[in-house]
């Protein structure tokens, strides 16, 4: 196969990209712009009930709205993020964040259910821009701080996601849940300009591939990675805890004894960013070699939140406990399984980014329509069983797959 010989650059060129020192402000700028992109994706969650009651779409099924969004972002992981692997990164961004910017409008604007569909289906495949920006803020940092980049990038994106649920519910309370994306459109405009002006040009120069090529060889990461297809499994089922949750909090908090405003609910999303800050730090133990440790420790919070979790009856306080632990346990894993990737093949980190995101799709989607599925059969409860099962699953395939990534990282 030509596998190698198609992906391969010269060292000269990979060095010129390692090289290059990243300021802090272009850090925080790619940071914000991960958590402003992926933030779209996630303002949905705690317009459910709105969104269910205007197109008159069945509360046990408005789940599908998240689902339809993971799918396409999915699409847009397989279809886009490669991109960055042979086209400028500068102008792959720049033309996505332009298209997201109609996307929204659109769906800010859609007069019927089915206009809105389409609306945030295009709005999930472009916004995975965001590990666009997360395989470029790899690439130009320099080896011995890859991973405390990838945390400091990457708690942006986790943290997109969390306070997504606050402004939406904020803005949603002010002006209607359509403002929430129309607002978020000029916010991305306003971003575009700050990022045409910072953003370098190619850091390296990319080999020839056609696109055909070049979505093939994502599928053959696949087959060839081992440590991406354990790392890849281990993200599809934090995620689909991390969707399980999230998705169906709105369910209870919106109902008696609480009924609380969208504003109230979507502000427990800063409960998690806490947690989200705390594991952006998993990045600096993954560059001294501790990324497994890591991953174990992280494993075991996320299946202690559910007992704090189970208890969204009478007390909120064990809840915000349990969202901490929640957040800071998927975001350790994740930015942990993002700093062992991409030491595997330095040329081909937007390939890797979008082959492990997908498995991170797969995850959210699942979590997302079958959590309102429990939920409106089992209750609360049957929620937290349900992710207490797939924590606990997720924690036992670390366990038995941990020597055999020692010894693929080894290599």
């Amino acid at each position: 196969m030509k596998f190698a010989e198609d992906f391969a650059t010269k060292t000269d060129e990979l060095q010129l990209a390692s090289s290059l020192t990243m300021s802090r402000y272009t850090e925080l700028l790619l940071a914000i712009a991960c958590g402003m992109a992926v933030a779209n994706v996630y303002f949905a969650h705690p317009l459910l009930d709105s969104i269910a009651s205007e197109f008159i779409i069945e509360p046990s099924t408005i789940g599908i709205v998240i689902t339809i969004t993971q799918i396409c972002y999915a699409l847009g992981l397989l279809l886009l993020v490669p991109l960055g692997d042979l086209l400028n990164h500068r102008g792959v961004i720049i033309g996505q964040m332009l298209m997201l910017v109609v996307a929204l409008v659109v769906v800010g604007i859609a007069p019927t259910s089915i206009v809105f569909f389409i609306g945030i289906a295009v709005v999930g495949l472009l916004a995975v821009v965001t590990q666009t920006l997360v395989a470029y803020a790899s690439t130009l940092a320099v080896p011995a701080e890859r991973g405390r980049v990838l945390g400091f990038v990457t708690s942006g994106v986790v943290i997109g996601i969390l306070l997504a649920r606050t402004f939406a519910g904020i803005m949603a309370d002010l002006g209607g849940w359509r403002s929430v994306y129309l607002s978020s459109a000029v916010l991305i405009l306003i971003l575009i300009g700050l990022l045409h002006k910072k953003l370098p040009g190619t850091v390296y120069k990319r080999p020839f591939l056609s696109y055909p090529k070049l979505l093939h060889s994502v599928l053959m990461l696949f087959v060839q990675e081992r440590i991406l297809l354990i790392r890849g499994i281990l993200a599809l089922l934090i995620f689909t805890v991390f969707s399980t949750f999230w998705t169906s909090l709105v369910l209870p908090l919106s109902s008696p004894p609480y009924s609380y405003s969208h504003t109230a609910i979507g502000a427990f999303g800063l409960a998690g960013v806490s947690g989200a800050l705390a594991a952006a730090r998993a990045g600096r133990l993954a560059d001294r070699g501790l990324g497994q440790l890591t991953t174990g420790i992280a494993l075991v919070l996320l299946l202690s939140s559910w007992f704090f979790i189970n208890f969204i009856s009478y007390s909120i306080l064990g809840l915000v406990i349990g969202i901490i632990l929640l957040d800071l346990a998927v975001q350790a894993v994740h930015v942990t399984n993002q700093s062992l990737i991409f030491t595997v093949r330095p040329e081909a980190r937007s390939r890797l980014t979008a082959a492990y995101m997908v498995f991170y799709s797969i995850g959210s989607a699942t979590g997302s329509i079958v959590s309102t599925n429990i939920y409106a059969n089992y209750g609360w409860k049957g929620v937290c069983l349900f992710g207490v099962s797939v924590s606990a699953l997720a924690l036992v395939f670390w366990i038995a797959t941990y020597r055999l990534a020692k010894e693929i990282m080894k290599k």
